[in-house]
Protein backbone atom coordinates (compact mmCIF):
# COMPACT_ATOMS: atom_id res chain seq x y z
CA UNK A 1 0.00 0.00 0.00
CA UNK A 2 1.68 3.29 -0.74
CA UNK A 3 1.42 5.97 1.93
CA UNK A 4 -0.05 9.41 1.68
CA UNK A 5 3.10 10.93 1.96
CA UNK A 6 4.68 9.03 -1.49
CA UNK A 7 1.05 9.80 -3.34
CA UNK A 8 1.47 13.99 -2.00
CA UNK A 9 5.60 13.52 -3.55
CA UNK A 10 4.13 12.51 -6.73
CA UNK A 11 1.36 14.87 -6.98
CA UNK A 12 4.04 17.58 -6.38
CA UNK A 13 6.98 16.22 -8.88
CA UNK A 14 4.09 16.17 -11.71
CA UNK A 15 2.81 19.72 -10.78
CA UNK A 16 6.45 20.94 -11.18
CA UNK A 17 6.92 18.83 -14.64
CA UNK A 18 3.58 20.82 -15.79
CA UNK A 19 4.84 23.93 -14.40
CA UNK A 20 8.79 23.71 -15.89
CA UNK A 21 7.09 22.04 -19.07
CA UNK A 22 5.02 25.43 -19.27
CA UNK A 23 7.72 27.81 -18.73
CA UNK A 24 9.76 26.16 -21.89
CA UNK A 25 6.78 26.17 -24.10
CA UNK A 26 4.85 29.69 -23.45
CA UNK A 27 8.81 31.55 -23.25
CA UNK A 28 11.86 29.06 -24.47
CA UNK A 29 13.93 32.47 -25.26
CA UNK A 30 13.82 33.16 -21.23
CA UNK A 31 14.26 29.91 -20.31
CA UNK A 32 17.32 29.26 -22.09
CA UNK A 33 18.97 33.12 -20.89
CA UNK A 34 18.16 31.84 -17.27
CA UNK A 35 19.61 28.46 -17.99
CA UNK A 36 22.73 30.32 -18.97
CA UNK A 37 22.62 32.38 -16.31
CA UNK A 38 22.46 29.10 -13.87
CA UNK A 39 25.67 28.64 -15.72
CA UNK A 40 27.47 31.25 -14.82
CA UNK A 41 26.75 31.54 -11.34
CA UNK A 42 29.18 30.33 -8.72
CA UNK A 43 28.63 27.04 -6.98
CA UNK A 44 27.95 28.45 -3.44
CA UNK A 45 25.35 31.07 -4.61
CA UNK A 46 23.22 28.17 -6.45
CA UNK A 47 23.50 25.62 -3.38
CA UNK A 48 22.23 29.07 -1.31
CA UNK A 49 19.42 29.82 -2.98
CA UNK A 50 18.50 25.82 -3.62
CA UNK A 51 18.87 25.49 0.25
CA UNK A 52 16.38 28.71 0.96
CA UNK A 53 14.02 27.44 -1.58
CA UNK A 54 13.66 23.91 -0.21
CA UNK A 55 13.64 25.49 3.42
CA UNK A 56 10.56 28.33 2.51
CA UNK A 57 8.92 25.20 0.71
CA UNK A 58 9.25 22.59 3.36
CA UNK A 59 7.77 25.49 5.41
CA UNK A 60 4.51 26.45 2.86
CA UNK A 61 3.97 22.46 2.83
CA UNK A 62 4.08 22.51 6.97
CA UNK A 63 1.78 25.31 7.10
CA UNK A 64 -0.55 24.15 4.34
CA UNK A 65 -0.42 20.72 6.35
CA UNK A 66 -1.32 21.76 9.52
Amino acid sequence: MRSIAFADFLIGLGILFVLEGLLFAAIPAWMRRAMKSALATPDNMLRIVGLVSAVLGLILIWAVRR
